[in-house]
């Protein structure tokens, strides 16, 4: 069975990069019928935010990646790891070192000044000298000093390190007994069951330590794919600025989670010329061999064409209560259906919508100055307030269609262009010119707001004329 798992610290948000590689993990363990485990690695207590684990199960909450099982806590497993802490000591695979701060870093300078590699010596491997017994220690795993470590990578092929140019011996557990980061994520990834770690390939220069680690006690090395890393549109790291922000900022920004999950799956990954992908489609399709070798690009672009195309074929139930985000109750709105067909194609985003919704519902404050300008002419009162009577003597507008009716029956009556009551009329409605088609908007606010709205820009824009 193959065993996943996303391994998050709780030291800040979950950000787009590491959303990026849970769904990659998800994906393979769902298509294989495998686990998808989640563990917090909570071990820096320093660092560590309760806030910060929690906006992470959010963000997973929100966008439907469900794992299995219980969550592993690191902080909850310091018994745990000291049993093979002992273990490596009792084997003599691992070590105490007292070496102060003071002489590692006096070490460390000596080493610079002869532009040798900044490493620990080895000083207390093999020590048979009488150790301090009040002295704080470290404790060391005894590294292999010379041959090949081999990194066996699903993105990147074979990648062999030199032992002797990568490694000392690291340290397994800091002086106040606390496990060090490389040292429990292989112990927790074996007994976890993982069978297969997909990560940024910021993390390709720790794999070393692990497998040091994993061959110490025993343990079979899982498979490993390095993902790329993201990158903004001039090829360097992405910051807040490009996208690399809380991915429950996109919620508020008005992305659906399956336009973002189908965005970032196609950061780094494809499958042909498939743009669209369902979340199921993404199951059956994924594999990781498949993943690019090289950086993918961060385009907002795509992003907003992506959830464009969510919006326009989401039902107009699921869209109302999307929309609800933004104080919005359209659940029981009779001119829903009108009004959500109406501005599918114009938003972006859902926060877009939103702010479209109320520019129609809610009557303009003010009138934009140059629409003023340009729409009310000579004759546009006079063309409204044709209009306008031909509204209040109707007895049957419901629908869309009987707006335009009446909009026509002026249009040949006063031999006009179809402009010439379009204009005005969008800025006596909406207080601009750009919008939603005008018989729809009329349908949405009724008969009697039409008229109302109709009569407010008379009174305001006579001036103008």
């Amino acid at each position: 069975m193959i065993v996943t798992r996303f391994a998050p610290s709780p030291t800040g948000y979950l950000h787009i990069g590491g959303l990026r590689t849970a769904l990659f993990s998800y994906l393979w363990a769902r298509k294989n019928g495998g686990k998808f485990l989640l563990r917090i690695e909570d071990t820096d207590k320093a660092r560590n935010s309760q806030e910060a684990a929690a906006a992470i199960l959010k963000a997973f909450e929100w966008l439907g990646l469900e794992h299995d099982g219980e969550i592993t806590y690191q902080s909850q497993r310091d018994d745990i790891y000291a049993i093979y802490i002992k273990q490596l000591l009792d084997e003599k695979k691992a070590y105490k070192c007292y070496m102060s701060k003071e002489e590692l870093a006096e070490l460390r300078e000596t080493q610079m000044a002869n532009k040798e590699r900044t490493k620990y010596n080895g000083k207390y491997r093999d020590f048979e000298g009488e150790m301090p017994d009040d002295a704080e220690c470290v404790i060391r795993i005894k590294a292999p000093l010379s041959g090949d470590i081999i990194v066996r990578d699903g993105v990147k092929g074979d990648i062999t390190f030199k032992a002797e140019d990568i490694l000392d011996d690291f340290v397994i557990a800091r002086g106040d007994g606390s496990p060090t980061y490389n040292f429990v994520v292989a112990i927790d990834d074996h007994l976890m069951g993982v069978t297969e770690v997909i990560r940024g390939d910021d993390h390709l220069s720790n794999t070393p330590k692990q497998i040091v680690v994993y061959e110490a006690l025993g343990f079979e090395v899982p498979k490993f794919y390095h993902v790329p890393m993201i990158h903004n549109s001039e090829g360097k790291k992405l910051s807040k600025r490009d996208g690399a922000t809380d991915v429950m900022a996109y919620k508020e920004m008005g992305y659906t989670p399956e336009a973002l999950l189908n965005f970032l799956v196609r950061l780094g990954w494809s499958h042909g010329d498939q743009e669209i992908f369902s979340m199921d489609e993404m199951r059956e399709l994924f594999n990781p061999k498949d993943i690019n070798k090289s950086a993918s690009i961060y385009n907002t672009e795509k992003l907003d064409w992506l959830n464009s195309h969510y919006i326009k074929n989401s039902p107009n139930n699921a869209l109302a209560k999307l929309l609800e985000q933004y104080g919005l109750v359209l659940t029981s709105h009779d001119k829903k259906e009108i009004l959500l067909d109406a501005l599918k194609e114009r938003a972006k985003t859902l926060k877009e919508m939103a702010t479209l919704v109320n520019e129609i519902i809610l009557a303009p404050l003010s009138y934009d100055e140059k629409a003023v300008e340009k729409s009310f002419k000579a004759d546009a009162i006079e063309i409204l307030n044709a209009f306008k009577e031909k509204v209040i003597s109707s007895d049957e507008l419901h629908l869309p269609s009987d707006y335009h009716h009446l909009m026509q029956e002026v249009v040949n009556e006063m031999a006009i262009g179809f402009g010439k009551i379009g204009q005005p009329l969008r800025v006596a409605l909406l207080g601009k010119m750009s919008g939603p088609g005008l018989d729809s908007v009329m349908a949405i606010i009724g008969k009697d707001e039409t008229i109302l709205r109709i009569s407010n820009a008379i009174a305001a824009n006579t001036a103008s004329v």
